[in-house]
């Protein structure tokens, strides 16, 4: 179950930075003011790591830097009055990584690592920060205008 076969704009690769119950407009604008002028950011996915213990989720991490740990801590603070942040995405517990595959059985897991194990660490860059609605199914720039998913 690649992450590959979803081409929606909900599923475009992304680094979650937080998550929350629901996001007010006045903290969109505040996460939209603290990370003005922070893009773009240079990022390495490195090794592979699976998560998850029934069905497991195949990603690259992320290799941490100083520019990009400064991302989450800015939003960290703008989301102070958000509800429901959490704690897996919280300062100090984030985990960032980039998911190739959900929902792998067991036996898939193997296999998954052996095809992708070999592959060299990748650069890339972070150019924008959007705001996904699950409930809605639509995703924006933050401080953008919403726009519906596929």
């Amino acid at each position: 179950p690649s992450q590959a076969r979803h081409q929606g704009t909900t599923n475009a690769p992304h680094l979650t930075l937080s998550a929350a119950g629901s996001v007010p407009d006045v903290v969109e604008a505040r996460i939209a003011h603290a990370l003005a002028g922070t893009r773009p950011v240079p990022v390495r996915l490195g090794a592979l790591v699976v998560m998850g213990s029934r069905r497991f989720v195949l990603a690259r991490l992320v290799v941490p830097t100083a520019q990009l740990l400064a991302l989450p801590q800015a939003v960290a603070d703008a989301m102070e009055a958000a509800p429901d942040v959490p704690e897996r995405v919280r300062v100090g517990r984030w985990t960032p990584h980039v998911t190739l595959a959900r929902g792998l059985a067991v036996e898939q897991v193997g296999a998954a690592l052996a095809v992708l194990g070999t592959v060299p660490p990748l650069d890339g860059t972070i150019e924008s920060v959007r705001r996904w609605d699950p409930d809605a199914g639509r995703t924006w720039v933050v401080g953008g205008i919403p726009t519906m998913g596929p």
